[in-house]
């Protein structure tokens, strides 16, 4: 959701002094993120002025968290793209290759190609007196290791390119050249190794499907498919097998997929399933079936369904799979014969199950360590025979540790050395709200639960859009930890984290419930002796700050500080204006007050910015 204004809000505190006061003072500061860079130049200002008295601070925070960073440097971050005869990966400016039986990498593209491109394209005006610096997000292969694609970012996150390079069999001796760089491309995969489908966006929407067609005579650009309905958002994606393009067209409550084989010679776009109303499905590829998640179980809830890529529609679905109530199935991958699903058990652990296509009776679920709150599946650029499922795994405070899953013969090995842990312990709690409903709550600390009543407690809050509340692995809440801070993820309603139905609850007139959600896992924690609101700081970024900022405007004595990054705080104002990006395809989440006069009393009965009152 668009934020209402990119600033931290803060009130003042120390992560060693929280005293309580008898009026909250807000501060405006910038909105920097800290990261590694910023950890290695000491030059930024990040207090005002007025905050002279804690320099020393400061200064004692950034060597702790410059150490901690140059501690957690070696964790690696790449993802490796298997190719037919090399292994490509990229670190910091530059993607590099490595052939499979060779260890010397060698260089296939540089960010540095697209400053010199800047240059003679003459994109640098006089306003513009610093180079755009670039990051590169993600990397494609074309099926036979012919043409590499990758999308890069601009450092104000205002610009998104992909660049196209024509690869060579043998050793690289210089950079190759870039033969092709399209503007705003989201995302994109390669059909064949001369046709890359891709989508673009304007005014934070795709709506456009493309083809670029790379042909000895030259290259040519054509669209396939636009999208009509405003709420709609459009994106491309490839199967495992890379038999199928996916053509996803997803809004907030449907969706609608068009299918690609790319075996055939016109590569012509047919549909799985017309769009129904609150019908969600993703569509995978074995043997000729189509492998599908929708949401047509027990509750509209997710279960895996079968039916020929020859007769996809709905009437030919038939079911193979459907999780045990409670389950809350988060991802599907095809991996050989087996679909394996990533899913939350009722008691908010991470589970892995493995479905045999064949006989899918026999299902099996493997348990994920204790500690694993986050899970990034790693998907290989081209088919893999080896049946192998790569993912990572970690927590806020456990850096990430490489995992292969060979469903076949129900192995899960670590491919990575996982590091001493036992110092930290995850605690999963559930808090009773208004309503009687069970909201998780997810606590890591390093004392004991019971000797935490002394400790600062940092609580995280999102519940919005179905998305799960955001736990990969964050130096600065080791660094937390490590000072004797706790750390508290509340799973309130809104979100994804137990199923379709916990988002439902919460959406549009029923939003005020993550709120009261918010206020139960606040109190039961206090209860039952997790620090104090005089030690409790609240942060949130972009759509959670609405729990957030709601909750201290009803109740501010329950916390002491609060962090906003990026906050969405005018709720009433941004959806009574449709000219607003994306209005129209938030509607469904946050009501329509224009429109809905209970949507519009729901609203107002919440939005942070319409209920600030004075606090004494």
């Amino acid at each position: 959701m668009a934020a209402a204004a990119a600033v931290l809000c803060t009130r003042v505190f120390t992560p060693s002094l929280l005293r309580p006061c008898r009026r909250i003072r807000w501060l405006r500061v910038s909105a920097l993120r800290f990261d590694s860079s910023n950890a290695s130049n000491p030059s930024h200002d990040y207090l005002s002025p007025g905050l002279e008295r804690y320099k020393d601070l400061q200064r004692y925070f950034r060597r702790r968290l410059r150490a901690t960073y140059q501690r957690f440097s070696n964790t690696s971050h790449r993802s490796v793209v298997y190719g037919h005869e090399h292994l490509y990966f990229f670190e910091g400016n530059v993607i590099y290759r490595v052939g499979k039986r060779h260890s010397e990498p060698e260089q296939v593209f540089n960010l540095e190609q697209v400053s010199q491109e800047d240059e003679k394209a003459e994109l640098q005006n006089q306003e513009r007196k610093q180079r755009a610096e670039w990051t590169i997000q993600r990397i494609r292969l074309s099926p036979l290791d012919k043409h590499l694609a990758a999308t890069i970012k601009s450092s104000d996150g205002e610009e998104l390119r992909c660049v196209v390079v024509r690869l060579e069999k043998r050793n690289i001796p210089s950079l190759v050249p870039i033969i092709y760089t399209l503007d705003q491309v989201f995302s994109f995969e390669w059909a064949t190794d001369e046709v890359l489908f891709y989508t673009t966006m304007e005014s934070l929407r795709c709506s456009k499907v493309f083809r670029l067609d790379l042909t000895p005579s030259g290259s040519r650009m054509s669209c396939v498919y636009e999208e009509t309905l405003p709420d709609v958002f459009v994106e491309v994606a490839l199967s495992r097998d890379q038999q199928i393009l996916s053509i996803n067209c997803s809004s907030r409550t449907s969706s609608e997929v068009l299918l690609i084989d790319t075996a055939t010679t016109h590569l012509e776009p047919f549909l799985v399933q017309p769009r129904q109303p609150d019908l969600l499905y993703h569509v995978e590829h074995w043997r000729g079936w189509l492998i599908i998640l929708a949401n047509t179980g027990a509750g509209r809830e997710y279960q895996v369904v079968r039916a020929p890529l020859s007769e996809p529609g709905m009437v030919s679905w038939v079911s193979l799979f459907s999780p045990g109530q409670g389950t809350a199935v988060k991802d599907m991958d095809v991996v050989g014969d087996h679909c394996v699903l990533v899913a939350k058990t009722p008691g908010g652990e991470l589970v892995l199950i493995t479905v045999p296509l064949a006989r899918p009776k026999e299902a099996h679920t493997l348990q994920l360590p204790n500690w694993a709150c986050a899970i990034e599946t790693q998907k290989p650029a081209v088919a893999e025979q080896r049946g192998g499922f790569q993912f990572r795994i970690s927590s806020p405070v456990h850096p990430p540790v490489s995992y292969c899953l060979y469903p076949e013969d129900r192995l899960l090995s670590p491919a990575t050395q996982d590091e001493n842990h036992r110092n930290y312990s995850t605690t999963r709690l559930e808090a009773r709200s208004q309503d009687g409903t069970l909201v998780p709550v997810t606590l890591l600390h390093a004392a004991p639960v019971e000797a935490l009543r002394g400790s600062p407690l940092l609580v995280h809050v999102y519940g919005a859009y179905g998305r799960d509340l955001s736990m990969e692995f964050c130096p600065e809440k080791r660094l937390l930890l490590e000072q004797g801070w706790a750390l508290a993820y509340c799973h309130v309603r809104g979100g994804g984290e137990r199923g379709l139905s916990w988002q439902r609850q919460a959406r549009a007139e029923g939003k005020s419930k993550g709120v009261e959600d918010l206020q139960a896992c606040l109190q039961h924690m206090f209860s039952l002796g997790v620090s104090s609101p005089s030690l409790t700081a609240l942060t949130a970024c972009s759509a959670g700050a609405v729990p957030a900022g709601a909750l201290c405007n009803r109740h501010p004595h329950m916390m002491r500080a609060v962090t906003l990054k990026a906050p969405f705080l005018d709720v009433l104002g941004t959806m009574q204006d449709p000219s607003l990006p994306l209005t129209l395809e938030d509607c469904e989440e946050w009501g329509d007050p224009v429109r809905n006069p209970e949507h519009k009393l729901s609203i107002t009965s919440y939005c942070p910015l319409h209920n600030i009152t004075p606090q004494v």
